[in-house]
């Protein structure tokens, strides 16, 4: 593995892994495979049009072999030849106005989940946050001048979807900040069978939600109550 300087882009420290193979007398067709990061949109957004011509760059210039997404959330565009690098950039940020990801001893490209956009969980506008951060440090994925990889994360509530708290060095958590909010009608809905539990996911047809089973025992604090008739949350508990 080789980050930077030993094969890359002009200009350019990150964003291109270089791998050769130790035998290119027995293995021509990979004597070079190098690896492409590209910098993922906000929580991995895309239309079928620039998915389309991402794989017709790829196939075209590339092993057509791709990762979506690696573990810091870049496309991973997997092997191509030295010769190839800069070709592949220029189409990417001319004609599909996409830039290269981080890698190596630098700054790794800012990641984030759903957020406000198809969440209804998110306390965060974490798109916003990583866009702020991905042009506020712009230089740093590309001119790696750390003694190690740095990664931001960002998760719009605490189940922390894209995995910040275990795969990140900055990690930010989206929290409720407010008194806990129960709809007590709909609560005696799902205790009398009304409505499906799950959204119906299982395709179980209605049935009563056990309240006590279900939502109080499975919470951390136990910081809710249920009589029978109404669900209380002691907020000062709540986490």
């Amino acid at each position: 593995w080789k980050h930077g300087g030993i094969v890359g882009v002009l200009g350019y420290g990150g964003g291109v892994i270089g791998r050769y193979c130790d035998r290119p007398d027995l293995f021509p067709e990979v004597a070079h495979f190098h690896t492409m990061r590209i910098n993922q949109p906000s929580s991995k957004f895309y239309n079928t049009d620039i998915l389309k011509r991402l794989r017709e760059l790829w196939e075209r210039r590339g092993s057509g072999l791709t990762n979506m997404h690696g573990s810091t959330g870049d496309i991973i565009l997997l092997g191509t030849t030295t010769n190839e690098l800069e070709p592949i950039f220029y189409e990417l940020t001319h004609d599909l106005n996409m830039d290269l990801g981080g890698s190596g001893s630098n700054l790794r490209t800012p990641s984030c989940c759903l957020g406000k956009a198809r969440c209804e969980w998110s306390c965060l506008d974490t798109q916003a946050i990583t866009n702020d951060i991905t042009h506020e440090f712009q230089d740093e994925p590309y001119r790696p001048a750390f003694p190690y990889k740095f990664k931001f994360k960002t998760s719009g509530c605490p189940n922390d979807c894209v995995a910040a708290i275990a795969r990140a060095d900055c990690s930010i958590i989206g929290t409720w900040r407010d008194q806990i909010r129960i709809d007590q009608e709909a609560v005696k809905a799902y205790a009398a069978g009304e409505l499906a539990p799950n959204g119906n996911a299982f395709d179980t047809g209605p049935s009563a939600l056990d309240i006590q089973k279900e939502v109080c025992d499975l919470c951390p604090t136990r910081c809710m109550e249920w009589d029978g008739k109404t669900l209380k949350s002691g907020d000062e508990e709540c986490t």
